[in-house]
């Protein structure tokens, strides 16, 4: 080996130790690099847990304190005898603004000041306005319902626009709920309640119960007169202190028709109506006085 070969081998594992060491140097640089970035971290890291303890913290009380909130405007509703809607509709309002006012103090806790939260929903209130315009007019129709008093909980009612009727169950914020006397929920919203006729059927203690019955011309009329008297007078459910009547009602083409007014308490209105519907056809069959009904005539002629 000469010279220059020694020399060679020489540079070449001098460089080699070079770039080892340099790999050595990166090495370490990008440890403490990383051990400066993690140390630094964790302050941030710290703070940011004890802020989402906080707010878990906040969150938990402040639902309990909104709890005992609905609780306490409950009882004072009940101590002053509103109406079960009137109940429902300011439970619901206070439940929402008391959330609202929870989650404004839970986001200032992250840095998010209450001046911040007022600016942005100020700017966003001509959008949030526009697109639930809807809601809004539902509402008020609420609001209406409440002030006015076309209904409350309790009665039945039929809603004449879509033909939907049921007892009223409840009155929130924006929609109205009916139970079906077959156990269906209609839920209907407030606005279409508030701007459409209606009809409460249950709002008084007492209905008039209107029966109409068809009789052929060749019927006793005097007789099938006092039969129907007879039926009203023993009627359980009549309300002796409101006029009876039975009449004849019109003169038809096939029919007389006559017609029985009597007064009922709401709650026997069925029931009554029902019985005196039965009632009607039997006695009328036991005396022999005929109801017409549609009777076709079938002719068959044989082939000669």
């Amino acid at each position: 080996m000469d010279v220059l070969d020694t020399l060679e081998i020489t540079t070449e594992t001098r460089t080699l130790e070079n770039v080892g060491q340099l790999a050595e140097t990166i090495k370490e640089a990008d440890s403490s690099m990383i051990r400066e970035w993690l140390e630094g971290l964790a302050p941030e890291l710290l703070g940011f847990g004890l802020q989402v303890a906080l707010a878990v913290l906040v969150y938990i009380v402040g639902s309990r304190v909104i709890q005992l909130s609905r609780k306490f405007l409950r009882r004072w509703l009940e101590r002053t005898e509103a109406d079960t809607g009137v109940k429902q509709f300011l439970d619901a309002l206070l439940k929402y603004i008391l959330y609202f006012i929870l989650i404004v103090m839970i986001l200032t806790l992250f840095g998010v000041t209450t001046a911040s939260v007022v600016a942005v929903v100020g700017s966003a209130g001509l959008t949030l306005g526009l697109a639930l315009q809807g809601s809004l007019a539902n509402f008020a129709g609420g609001v209406l319902i409440l002030l006015l008093k076309p209904f409350v909980v309790g009665d039945y009612i039929k809603e004449d626009l879509h033909g939907n009727e049921g007892t009223v169950s409840e009155i929130s914020i924006f929609y109205t709920r009916l139970l079906t006397p077959d156990s269906k929920i209609v839920v209907i919203p407030n606005g279409s309640l508030a701007n459409n006729s209606l009809t409460n059927v249950t709002h008084n203690d007492k209905r008039r119960l209107d029966l109409e019955v068809g009789i052929a011309y060749e019927s006793d009329l005097k007789l099938a007169k006092e039969i129907m008297w007879e039926l009203a007078e023993k009627e359980t459910a009549r309300l002796p202190e409101e006029e009876t009547l039975v009449f004849v009602s019109e003169l038809g083409a096939s029919e007389v028709k006559l017609g029985m007014r009597l007064w009922v308490s709401t709650e026997n209105y069925w029931a009554a109506r029902w019985r005196l519907i039965e009632e009607m056809k039997l006695a009328f069959d036991e005396q022999g006085i005929e109801i017409p009904y549609q009777k076709l005539d079938v002719q068959m002629r044989g082939e000669s």
